[in-house]
């Protein structure tokens, strides 16, 4: 299983975050369970090469 650290906030009714990795890529959910489930759908997105020009920060 991967860990990565991500970032979020709430905004209104909206959870907003991105992975830590890859600051460039924001997604939201109603709650925060389904903000993570976005991040993680994101993240296969990225790893699959769907997401053309990918930036990462690297530490």
């Amino acid at each position: 299983m991967k860990t990565l650290k991500f970032t979020y906030w709430k905004d209104g009714n909206y959870y907003l975050g991105f992975l830590n990795d890859y600051p460039d890529y924001e997604t939201q959910g109603e709650s925060k369970e389904e903000l993570v489930s976005n991040l993680k759908d994101l993240l296969i997105d990225i790893e699959s090469g769907e997401v053309p020009y990918i930036r990462k920060v690297v530490a």
